[in-house]
């Protein structure tokens, strides 16, 4: 049996960073373009992690829907080729003025263990689908099939998503939006990520003790020591709790 797609360590360190947070740390490291654009999900204060399976959408064809459109076709396949912690991406070029995805076939990815799915096109049975408890970004809610403007083409391909290139393996991180993370990077970035978050917090304090944000904010030179002192104080206190009694 094929292992885990994604190391239980990592994963625990995406899930401990806002997409925001990894966002910034991708556009530092000069890749300002890994969000997916236009997305949000079926069901609000969602969080999703996964490794990116992709389908591709191209536009309808009406002479080509017979041969790629009806029967097992690429939409179908995809559902059928999901492992346990994919998410199914799905590229159909931000049009979103017909369904790429219902009820049906969201029930058969997760029951295939699916870590959810994004669409940049249109959601069919919206409020099914937010019923399922599967984390879903899409682009819009849209009650027509799909063949009104798609035609389902291939799966496991490089596919533009939001604006955002994503390739198989990727990794998808999502909540109030969605970023593409290079599986290369991961590790690196919950480091970073945290350490973010760790002087944010020093700021957010700093700020409500009155403190202007010229050179607060972001961290700078003038601060730099004061925040060592802070860190050094909370790790002492963290150690202390962690004491057994």
């Amino acid at each position: 049996m094929p292992g885990p797609l994604l190391d239980e360590d990592l994963a625990v360190g995406l899930r401990s960073v806002a997409v925001a947070t990894i966002s910034a740390q991708l556009r530092r490291r000069g890749l300002p373009h890994m969000s997916i654009d236009g997305v949000h999900p079926a069901t609000p204060g969602t969080r999703m992690l996964g490794v990116a399976h992709t389908l591709r959408y191209l536009p309808l064809r009406e002479d080509l829907f017979e041969k790629y459109g009806t029967g097992m076709n690429a939409q179908k396949r995809a559902i059928e080729e999901l492992r346990p912690g994919h998410v199914l991406v799905m590229d159909a070029r931000q049009d979103t003025s017909a369904g790429t995805l219902g009820d049906k076939l969201a029930l058969r990815a997760r029951q295939r263990g699916a870590a959810g799915i994004v669409t940049d096109g249109g959601l069919r049975d919206s409020a099914a689908v937010a019923a399922l408890g599967l984390p879903v970004f899409h682009g819009g809610a849209h009650p027509s099939v799909l063949g009104r403007r798609h035609v389902p083409w291939d799966t496991g391909v490089p596919v533009a998503c939001g604006g955002a290139l994503v390739q198989p393996g990727d990794l998808i991180v999502g909540d109030d939006g969605v970023v593409v993370v290079p599986p290369d990077l991961a590790a690196e970035l919950v480091s970073d990520c945290r350490e973010q978050k760790r002087q944010e917090r020093f700021i957010t304090e700093r700020v409500r003790a009155g403190a202007s944000v010229d050179g607060l904010y972001p961290l700078g030179p003038a601060w730099r020591e004061q925040y060592r002192t802070w860190c050094a104080k909370n790790d002492a206190m963290n150690d202390t709790e962690g004491e057994p009694a």
